[in-house]
């Protein structure tokens, strides 16, 4: 994979995880369950106010560099479905992994929500890796179609 697919990967997979999670996450009810995870027990007003935009941006560019190299160095074409199974396990181990070790040393958070969290990330992780195959197999066939007009 090249530089303009990893960059253009990235920033759909980022777009798409924004776009899902928000409509997912920030909408109620699930709002209100996260609102009440975060400030359960000893972790009272760990939930920003305002959050920081930029840093929500970042994270989910990470999120969606992650899930296009999961995507982006099969060997093989990856079709939306195959890339929707990609990015739901990528997902899925993701939050999994962030949310248990953020459990285990600090009070944010609640099992329940430690568990439940990485099971919703199935759909803006799968969401984000169908999106990210469609467009890196569109680039590849724009590309050979080019040099096929070339030769």
């Amino acid at each position: 994979m090249d530089t303009k697919r990893f960059v253009i990967g990235t920033v759909v997979g980022a777009i798409t995880v924004l776009a899902i999670g928000f409509s997912l996450f920030a909408l109620p009810p699930l709002l209100d369950f996260y609102l009440y995870a975060m400030n359960a027990g000893s972790a009272i007003g760990v939930a920003r106010e305002s959050p920081l935009v930029w840093a929500v941006f970042v994270g989910a560019l990470s999120y969606g560099a992650l899930i296009t190299l999961a995507v982006g160095t099969r060997p093989n074409r990856v079709g939306v479905a195959a890339g929707m199974r990609i990015g739901a396990v990528v997902g899925f181990l993701l939050w999994c992994t962030a949310n248990f070790m953020l459990f285990g040393i600090s009070h944010v958070g609640t099992l329940t929500s430690t568990i439940i969290d990485p099971l919703l990330e199935l759909v803006p992780g799968a969401t984000a890796g169908g999106t990210v195959a469609l467009v890196l197999d569109r680039l590849n066939t724009a590309d050979a179609s080019r040099r096929a007009a070339a030769a």
